[in-house]
Formats: structure tokens, C-alpha cells, sequence
């Protein structure tokens, strides 16, 4: 079975997160040279009957789609994280259960994602949507751009927006979900949820006592009934980073959280890495503005995370994105991944001079990063400014937010 790389997903809400804001964040942790994209697209109506091409197969569209910012391994249709214009945010962790997950090509966790935010326009919906999917087209295929082997997995999900958030775990097309409107929640690379079930499969227990994994006598317990036997259930570094903030929870806090090697909710191993990040401020005052701050780029401990706000006009940010292949792309091609194209978007290319830097210079690095953070300070100020002020939010000034915030800083690398 393949082994989750050990990301990590966060919510806090007031008290916990200050000012009655519900902060959410994720780290994503994939293989080390794989590279992820930030991508916007804007609100869309469809034509009946239309169809809409995920990575590996092809289901129904909707008759309209929210606008929605995701971070995605380039690669592929759906993201690991991301928001919609309705303050609505999902991150997903691949997870390994009892029952192994499906090679066969079908829609990936990822997939599901992309689809909850296109679809939803609350947390609750976004469920709604990713298990109807689910029960129709199931889950499966290969979740890494590699032809020598398939990588596999189960899937959960963090569903948050201003009121409330739901973890949602599943397996196969069997699923539960808890909800929490107050305090702190990490889910990682592990099943987590115990006996508190506030919506599940209907037919998630009769499946767990015909594969003899629950006697319907005990207490049902989602995690130790669908959990491999080996599996310790303990997501704790993460959790641990959450709960021992005695302050109450910013987006600084939870940025500082993300880059945190030493816990290890960031990844920097052999094999995998943090690829990307999100921290996203959802107010709980509707007539302030969410916002959304990303990366784009690998190891949030050497990166700046620059804020997006959605608005009519967003300015496309093509220095953030991928290449683009077509139907020539390897990844689209059956047998699939037979080459790995150069997936690097330009502001990619520019920040790996940076983490060279940082890495192999002492004085020159110290420098680097303390103008990064630097700059990453103004924007968090600049946004600060825009949650406490009286005054509406002027759309007009926000439209080109992150496309000048990834130009600012690929003209500081150069």
C-alpha cells in the first residue's frame, strides 16, 4: 500500500481564532518535484446536459459553476486546496483505510475538491455535493504523476466557512462527517473521527459488519472500525501545534504553524515535501471580505504567502501557472505518464533561485529571507487594514491584489 506523505489541514474558530474570524490553513505535502499551480476561474454558466473532464474520467456539470482560487499539482483537473467566491474552503488528505483504494480510474480526492467548491455554496453543500459524487462515480486512480507505479488512496476532507466546518472521511463510496462550529481541528493522513458521526453513509454500518470489522454490539467507532490494523491513531504534531497556542489564532499564527519543521507539519524529507500552502481568514461579519493567502510555491518556511480577494474583475495571474499541454500532455495520454514534462511556472522558476539561496548561503540567506518576510509583512498588514476598516471594500483595488503580489516578488528574486 503507498504511504500518505504526512500533510496537514487547520481550522480554528473564535474564541480560539481572534476577532471573530474562522482561520483556516493546509500544508501540502507531495512528492518533492512536483509543482503546484495557482489558479482562478471565474463564475460560468453551462449548457444542459454538458459534461465536465476531471483527471481521469468525465461526469455531469451543473448549470452553474461559483468562481473559484485553488492551489493544484499541475498535473492535474482538480486542487488540494483552495476557496470559492462564497467563502467557502476544502482541503483534502489522501489517507490509507482497512479496505485499499481502487487503481481503477474514477474521480480523485482531488477531483472531489474542485467539484465541492465549484458546487457549494456553504460547507454543508460542498458535503452534500462531494458524496453524491461519490456514491455515482466513486474514488480511484493513481493521485501521483508516475508511470511505474499507481499510488492510491481514501480520502478526507476539511469543509469550512464562516459558521461552521465539517470533516468529512471516506472510504470506497462509504463515508462519515462530524461537524464543529467552536474550537480547534487538525486531520492529517489518518482517519480521526471516533463516535461523534453527525452524518454518515446510510449504509456505512451494515458495510462495516458485512466485512466482519464491527460487530454492531460495541459502540461504533469510524476510525477503529475502517483503520488498518497497524495504523497508530495518533495525528499529533499537528494537533499539538494547534492547541498549545495560548493567544488566540491569526494568520500569522497559523502561517508560523505551517512552517514548522521541527513539529513536522512541514514536510522536507527524501521522498516528499510541502509543495504548496494556504491560509485563508473567513470573518464572520458577512460584510467583510474573505481572505485567501498562497503560496504557489515549495516549503512555506522559504516562501511568501500573498493574499487573493475575491471580486467581479480578478486579474488573471498566468506567472503562477503551469504550461499548458492540451491533449499532448503525458498525464492525459493512455498508457498514461509516459514523460514528465517541465511543469515550472515563472514565479516557480524565480523562487528556485531563492531556496538555493537560503539553503546554501549563510549571510546572503539571512538577508533574502528577512526581505521576504519583509514584504509578506506589508501584505498581511495591507489586508489587516481592509478587516478592520469601516469603509466597503473599494473591488476595484483588490481586483489585481495577488497578480501584483507574485510580480513584486518574482522582480525581487530577479
Amino acid at each position: 500500500m503507498a504511504v500518505a506523505p504526512p500533510s496537514y489541514c487547520f481550522v480554528a474558530f473564535p474564541p480560539r481564532a481572534k476577532d471573530g474570524q474562522v482561520v483556516f490553513g493546509k500544508n501540502s505535502a507531495r512528492p518533492r518535484d512536483e509543482v503546484q499551480e495557482v489558479v482562478y476561474f471565474s463564475a460560468a454558466d453551462h449548457d444542459p446536459e454538458s459534461k465536465v473532464e476531471c483527471t481521469y474520467i468525465s461526469v455531469d456539470q451543473v448549470p452553474r459553476t461559483h468562481a473559484i482560487v485553488i492551489s493544484r499539482p499541475a498535473w492535474l483537473w482538480g486542487a488540494e486546496m483552495g476557496a470559492n467566491e462564497h467563502g467557502v474552503c476544502i482541503a483534502n488528505e489522501a489517507i490509507n483505510a482497512r479496505e485499499p483504494a481502487s487503481e481503477t480510474e474514477a474521480l480523485l480526492g482531488m477531483d472531489l475538491v474542485r467539484l465541492g467548491l465549484e458546487r457549494g455554496t456553504t460547507a454543508k453543500e460542498a458535503l452534500d455535493v462531494i458524496v453524491a459524487l461519490l456514491e455515482e462515480h466513486g474514488q480511484g486512480g493513481n493521485y501521483y504523476e508516475d508511470a511505474n507505479s499507481c499510488h492510491s488512496f481514501q480520502s478526507a476532507f476539511l469543509i469550512v466557512d464562516c459558521e461552521e466546518a465539517w470533516v468529512l472521511e471516506t472510504v470506497g463510496k462509504y463515508w462519515a462527517a462530524e461537524k464543529m462550529t467552536e474550537g480547534v481541528k487538525c486531520i492529517c493522513n489518518q482517519l480521526s473521527l471516533t463516535t461523534k458521526i453527525d452524518a454518515e453513509h446510510p449504509e456505512l454500518r451494515s458495510y462495516a459488519q458485512s466485512q466482519g470489522w464491527w460487530t454492531g454490539e460495541d459502540e461504533f467507532n469510524f476510525s477503529e472500525v475502517f483503520s488498518p490494523a497497524d495504523d497508530h491513531l495518533a495525528c499529533c504534531s499537528g494537533k499539538d501545534s494547534l492547541e498549545k497556542q495560548e493567544e488566540s489564532i491569526t494568520v500569522q499564527t497559523m502561517i508560523d504553524i505551517l512552517r514548522d519543521k521541527a513539529s513536522g507539519v512541514c514536510v522536507d524529507s527524501e521522498s516528499f515535501l510541502t509543495t504548496a500552502s494556504i491560509v485563508s481568514v473567513l470573518p464572520q461579519n458577512r460584510s467583510s471580505p474573505c481572505i485567501h493567502y498562497f503560496t504557489g510555491t515549495p516549503d512555506p518556511s522559504r516562501s511568501i504567502f500573498k493574499p487573493f480577494i475575491f471580486v467581479e474583475d480578478v486579474k488573471l495571474v498566468p506567472k503562477a501557472q503551469s504550461p499548458c499541454f492540451g491533449d499532448d500532455d503525458p498525464a492525459k495520454k493512455e498508457p498514461r505518464f509516459q514523460e514528465k514534462p517541465d511543469r515550472r511556472h515563472e514565479l516557480y522558476k524565480a523562487h528556485e533561485w531563492a531556496r538555493a539561496v537560503l539553503e546554501s548561503d549563510e549571510e546572503q540567506g539571512q538577508k533574502l529571507r528577512k526581505t521576504m518576510l519583509e514584504l509578506e509583512k506589508q501584505g498581511l498588514e495591507a489586508m489587516e487594514e481592509i478587516l478592520t476598516s469601516s469603509e466597503p471594500l473599494d473591488p476595484t483595488e483588490v481586483g489585481d491584489l495577488f497578480y501584483d503580489c507574485v510580480d513584486t516578488e518574482i522582480k525581487f528574486f530577479k
